[in-house]
């Protein structure tokens, strides 16, 4: 993402807050995975889609009309024989010439500092109980200011969300975020084509997800997005099966959920297919079903329509065909009423996508589900999940588990499938698997 990409987002964030206001984002702490070895380092969301910078112990500050410069970075300084060890820091030259910032200070003088800042403002936008240390120290900032009162010293009045502003404008994906949506899909499909050809019957579920890891490696990914669910046979009847260790069966399918994460944006992909490349009757037939569902939903993802349009056009694709199976029996209207499909269907058909993988971003706007618009993206993922010993179900449907999901984008005219370079009907994965 360019630099200018995070300067267009600070300034919409501040045109937002308006003058007498101050923003205060910490970055996310470093995190042990036992005794002296961090997890590698991830910047928490918000503060990088506003600032691009990758480092830890830092803390962005935003104040519409400063005089001396409107985004200030807090961050390490250079440090030669840290810098041996770990990597290079950018320090504070390094935050101003190459992240946009107007002005920078060591980490170091960040209580020297910042509560200057925070003078004769009237509103601190900040996202409260995330950081508990940072809160308490904000809140130290704020009381010193009020105890100076007598001196002519006006303390901020309110603390608002800074979450709220910033969650809402990560909804909308720009063109340059589009772009890298677009790339970590490919990767992502591609991924899980090579999980298709290389599938055999005595593999092991996590032979499967290395196959998928080192696709997302070699085109750029570094990481996946979420753990990787592999999960052949029962197992796919667990939503979030991330074990990962059995052997792969003749005759199952294998449920694989998968994406790969690229320069912060994440994909989300999940294919079923059989082990041994050959769709039983049933599993066919169940399959099918789920598919239909599919399209029914994402032909309800348009700008106009509201959010919950493609979660009910899965829902009564499914209601209906699991009649037709004799799974569920009854008038259609009232098993949906009823509830009926939930015990075969039991998740919503799709989430927010960017950042993370369920990403930010109101579902629900008062007491109204919200109206679809061109640069949202949202994932697309009916399921089927009949577990071995399902009462009232006959046993050949017993051990199937099926989800299918794609990322669509929402656009002026209508949508697109970002993750269509994947088969998901029965011939063409099928034919995938012979080749």
């Amino acid at each position: 993402m360019k630099k200018n990409e995070f300067a267009k987002r600070r300034r919409q964030l501040m045109r937002m807050m308006g003058k007498g206001s101050v923003a205060i984002l910490p970055a996310a702490p470093e995190v042990v995975r036992n005794r002296d070895v961090h997890y590698p380092y991830r910047p928490d969301s918000d503060f990088y889609y506003l600032t691009g910078f990758t480092e830890p112990d830092a803390v962005a500050v935003m104040q519409p009309g400063r005089r001396n410069g409107e985004y200030v970075l807090f961050c390490r300084e250079k440090d030669p024989d840290a810098e041996r060890w770990d990597g290079r820091r950018a320090g504070q030259e390094g935050a101003v010439a190459e992240h946009g910032a107007d002005d920078s200070f060591p980490i170091t003088d960040l209580d020297d500092i910042l509560p200057g800042l925070l003078e004769n403002c009237e509103r601190v936008y900040y996202s409260l109980g995330f950081q508990p240390e940072f809160d308490q120290k904000l809140i130290e900032w704020v009381n010193g200011l009020r105890a100076r009162a007598r001196s002519g010293v006006t303390a901020p009045l309110e603390i608002v969300a800074l979450d709220h502003l910033v969650h809402d404008m990560r909804l909308y994906k720009s063109s340059a975020e589009q772009g890298t949506m677009r790339k970590a899909a490919q990767i992502s499909a591609e991924a899980h084509c090579q999980a298709m050809r290389v599938c055999r019957p005595g593999m092991s579920e996590f032979q499967l997800e290395a196959a998928i890891n080192q696709v997302f490696q070699h085109h750029g990914s570094r990481s996946p997005a979420y753990p990787a669910i592999v999960g052949g046979g029962e197992n796919a009847c667990v939503l979030h099966y991330i074990d990962n260790k059995d052997a792969l069966r003749d005759g199952d399918l294998v449920l694989i959920d998968a994406g790969a994460e690229l320069d912060y944006y994440a994909a989300d992909i999940t294919r079923t297919f059989p082990v041994n490349g050959r769709f039983s009757p049933e599993q066919r037939a169940l399959y099918e079903l789920v598919l239909e569902a599919q399209l029914a939903a994402i032909k309800k993802v348009r700008p106009g329509n509201h959010w919950n349009l493609p979660h009910m056009a899965a829902v009564r694709t499914l209601t209906r065909g699991l009649v037709r199976l004799g799974i569920l029996s009854g008038e259609v209207n009232k098993l949906i009423k009823d509830e009926a499909y939930k015990p075969y269907y039991m998740h919503r058909t799709g989430h927010w996508l960017g950042m993370d993988v369920h990403d930010v971003g109101d579902y629900k706007v008062g007491d109204q589900w919200r109206v679809l618009e061109p640069g949202m993206v949202l994932t697309v993922e009916p399921g089927l999940y009949i577990s071995s010993g399902t009462k009232g179900v006959a046993k050949k449907w017993w051990g199937i588990g099926i989800r299918i999901e794609d990322d669509v984008l929402v656009t002026r005219t209508g949508n697109e499938v970002l993750t269509s370079g994947v088969p998901k009907s029965v011939d063409e994965i099928e034919a995938l698997m012979a080749a």
